[in-house]
């Protein structure tokens, strides 16, 4: 089944990008997979201090899969995919986009203020290469404005 692959993290526009995605998985039939990324952590020096970086990390990765799969189920009543990879946000999602074939879209969420985020940015830039359609979502949009029309 095609699917909506989105983004989380611990911004507040990647909820209007969850709503969208799940709304219109939910209009036309199709699937959300949820990506959250966990930052490679640094090197630090002793082992022990590293480990327990690396693990607060992914504990909040976690958390934040839960709360984006309950807001999906909430908006939707879909039960998404759930990937959580380490690395660099813009190599890790490019990875994902070669390797999985049936994807309806990369959804993706601007920032209110300021600039429009990293990975809006860089998506935006080499759209034209992309595999499947890249979906930007304004985080400023209502509740009636983000719905899918049937």
């Amino acid at each position: 089944m095609r699917s909506y692959l989105v983004v989380v993290d611990e911004s507040k526009e990647c909820t209007v990008a969850l709503r969208y995605a799940a709304r219109r998985a939910a209009a036309f039939g199709k699937a959300v997979t949820i990506l959250a990324v966990i930052p490679q952590a640094e090197f630090v020096q002793w082992s022990g201090v590293q480990a327990t970086m690396e693990e607060e990390a992914k504990l909040r990765a976690e958390a934040m899969v839960v709360q984006a799969s309950g807001t999906i189920f909430e908006e939707a009543g879909l039960h998404p995919s759930i990937l959580v990879k380490q690395g660099d946000p813009v190599k890790v999602i490019n990875e994902i986009l070669k390797e999985t074939a049936d994807l309806a879209a990369l959804v993706l969420a601007a920032a209110p203020n300021g600039g429009p985020g990293p990975l809006v940015t860089h998506f935006a830039g080499t759209a034209g290469h992309l595999p499947c359609p890249l979906i930007i979502v304004p985080a400023g949009l209502d509740e009636e404005a983000v719905q899918v029309p049937a």
